[in-house]
């Protein structure tokens, strides 16, 4: 996997402030050991997973010292197993031990969220439905676990409010209904995808006589969304995308699928996710 050129202008300031947060004023703890002694290193996988997060780890330590040469035998997307050698590391000790921390935060976190996507990839198999990332992202990682995401083999849905319109409930209610906040979102002409969101199937039908093109299913039933799949089908020339949303878990999103919706997009796959653990094991001939 590569990421994209807006994405590479954002890890270098991401890894700095990752590392002023952890390095402060200086290592205190290098002082113990000789920090200009070359050594090499390994980082370990601990579990099964699919790695994200190679461009960070080779950042921090490219910050820390760029004589650091770090050798990757896993790259980002692929799969790896317990006890697996991810990539072997060669440079300076202080700067191997200053970066660990830092480094490994952000390769437990990334595969945790590409891992996570795979799974859902996974049992989505053969449905024909695309698993999405919504903007419930942490802090200051938007654009790093958008593209862990699709290490795991799921899409992006918007970046941020500024690449898409997704107009919601509180935009429905503030403009005055369905049909005024399409007509309203048309004249702004702002060149960017359009979806809508509707929590029942008379909404539905208000989206679809207003001429959407996409449209959110909140929180529909599994019943609910076959209906919708049902009605969109028949209702018009071409049918709209529709995108279900809401209670959305590995347990639940096959059935969901199965209704025939083109898009599931949840959370889980950036904020609930769980670290993966690593190692990085110092080797001292």
């Amino acid at each position: 996997m590569q990421p994209s050129d807006t994405l590479k202008q954002s890890i270098g300031p991401t890894v700095a402030a990752a590392l002023r947060e952890d390095v402060g004023d200086g290592d205190l703890t290098a002082s113990l050991i000789d920090v200009d002694a070359v050594v090499g290193a390994t980082i370990v996988a601990r579990e099964s997973l699919v790695l994200a997060g190679q461009p960070w780890v080779d950042e921090v330590f490219a910050q820390l010292d760029e004589s650091v040469v770090i050798d990757w035998y896993i790259g980002d997307g692929q799969h790896a197993e317990s006890a697996d050698v991810v990539c072997k590391l060669v440079g300076p000790a202080g700067a191997l031990l200053t970066g660990e921390r830092t480094a490994l935060n952000f390769l437990q976190t990334l595969s945790a969220t590409a891992t996570v996507t795979a799974e859902y990839v996974s049992v989505l198999q053969g449905t024909g439905a695309k698993i999405l990332d919504t903007r419930k992202t942490l802090p200051g990682l938007r654009l790093a676990q958008k593209y862990a995401v699709t290490c795991g083999g799921g899409e992006n849905h918007r970046i941020g409010l500024f690449d898409a319109i997704l107009i919601k409930e509180n935009h429905i209610k503030s403009a005055g209904g369905i049909a005024a906040a399409m007509q309203k979102t048309r004249e702004l002409n702002a060149g960017v995808p359009i979806e809508i969101e509707v929590e029942s199937h008379d909404e539905l039908l208000e989206a679809l006589d207003s001429g959407a093109t996409r449209i959110l299913l909140d929180n529909f039933s599994i019943q609910q969304l076959r209906r919708a799949v049902e009605t969109n089908r028949s209702y018009g020339y071409v049918a709209a995308e529709l995108e279900a949303s809401g209670n959305v878990t590995l347990e639940t999103v096959r059935s969901i699928a199965e209704t025939g919706v083109d898009l599931i997009s949840t959370g889980a796959l950036t904020k609930n996710v769980r670290a993966i653990d690593f190692s990085m094991l110092l080797r001292i001939d």
